[in-house]
């Protein structure tokens, strides 16, 4: 019986060639310091990426009000297959009283890197492309049992329609599972009402099974989270990572109490390749296509200054600036008229009183002089 011509062969040859050359994956981290971004990140590929952070420091920098963008890199190996991992943190987003715009540098980071890539694939030699485009960002949300901030739906307004966002509830063990649910089926409302977009898996058609792994993937959004790199006995003594209460344990991969496990499939185990792909062929696609619609080929990126839409914006704002002078300047004309009034009304009225002042004098030195020859001539 005939093997056929080897067609059948080429997932083994794509499979060794991925062995070796392995794969690199970019995930961002979004939220409020003290979510646990940190503890997570560690948790989800079981070594210490992140450094704990010393969150009493950020008081000194209240002045900054910044958001800053950290890129932390490792190399990890698993059963021979090397990933590059490229962790992007975000310190100091919503930390300040006044947190308006503190999404920019997360937005223009994220644009800049597709930029790069672009202005990449462009050059002659493409060989050595560095790629910084972001596969996944976990959006951290305070476990807080109401509503979404605002600042929380403005984020992720803006990140749903670049990168692949994955909204995340922090600290799940500070929250009953009654509330917990509550809270994230009001999540759903707000981002079914706002459109907000975030990452779907995929859900094959032909594999029933995927299909129903990926539609509980779907049916648990956001996940609920709880990190911990610390191993606790549980009453039944299994050793586990997880946090130890004075009521029982909280176990990090235990279904029952958080979505630990299922967020990792998602990232890791199932959809990783999926996050990787739709980056490229959706957000990256997105902004290319955006891009060489109003710029030539080379051409750089035109800056917001030189957009004519902040160009409109600015010349309006001059205008109305300008107005608001004239305004004050005319008002400060008549005030300035008023006060030279007001002084000539004075002095007329300081010069009627000097006037006043010097006649009396003068009635005053007569009735001295009167009265002194009056008592002369008594005398005589």
């Amino acid at each position: 019986m005939s093997d056929g011509i080897g067609i059948s062969n080429l997932p083994n040859q794509r499979h060794k060639i991925t062995s070796q050359h392995g794969a690199h994956f970019t995930m961002m981290v979004v939220g409020e310091s003290g979510l646990g971004k940190t503890t997570l990140i560690n948790t989800l590929f079981a070594t210490e990426i992140c450094s704990p952070r010393n969150y009493r420091q950020r008081f000194a920098k209240q002045m900054d009000k910044t958001t800053e963008v950290e890129i932390l890199k490792a190399d990890l190996e698993e059963r021979g297959f090397n990933i590059k991992l490229t962790v992007i943190d975000t310190p100091g987003f919503g930390d300040y009283v006044n947190n308006r715009d503190s999404w920019t540098p997360i937005v223009d980071f994220i644009d800049e890197q597709h930029e790069s890539y672009m202005r990449q694939e462009q050059q002659p030699l493409r060989k050595e492309k560095q790629d910084l485009r972001i596969h996944a960002c976990l959006y951290f949300i305070k476990p807080t049992g109401n509503t979404l901030k605002p600042l929380d739906v403005e984020v992720m307004k803006r990140l749903g329609t670049r990168v692949n966002l994955i909204p995340v509830v922090a600290k799940a063990d500070t929250m009953t599972p009654e509330d917990l649910s509550n809270f994230k089926t009001i999540i759903r409302e707000v981002v079914d009402a706002q459109n907000i977009k975030i990452y779907t898996p995929p859900i094959d058609a032909e594999d029933e099974t995927a299909a129903e792994h990926a539609r509980a993937m779907q049916a648990v959004m956001p996940f609920s989270i709880i990190g911990s790199i610390t191993d606790v006995t549980t009453p039944d003594g299994r050793v586990v990572k997880g946090r130890e209460y004075l009521w029982g344990v909280a176990e990090v991969e235990n279904e029952d109490h958080c979505d630990f496990k299922k967020l990792r499939s998602l990232l890791i185990r199932t959809y990783m390749l999926d996050l990787i792909n739709s980056t490229e062929e959706n957000h990256y696609e997105a902004y290319r296509l955006a891009q060489m619609e109003t710029r030539k080929f080379g051409e750089p990126k035109v800056k917001k200054l030189d957009n004519p839409k902040y160009r409109e914006e600015e010349e309006m704002l001059r205008k109305r600036f300008t107005e608001q002078v004239k305004l004050e300047e005319a008002r400060f004309r008549q005030w300035e008229q008023h006060l030279i009034a007001e002084r000539d009304r004075l002095n007329k009225d300081l010069e009627q009183a000097h006037t006043a002042i010097k006649a009396l004098e003068a009635e005053l030195d007569q009735l001295a002089a009167y009265h002194r020859q009056g008592g002369t001539v008594g005398r005589r």
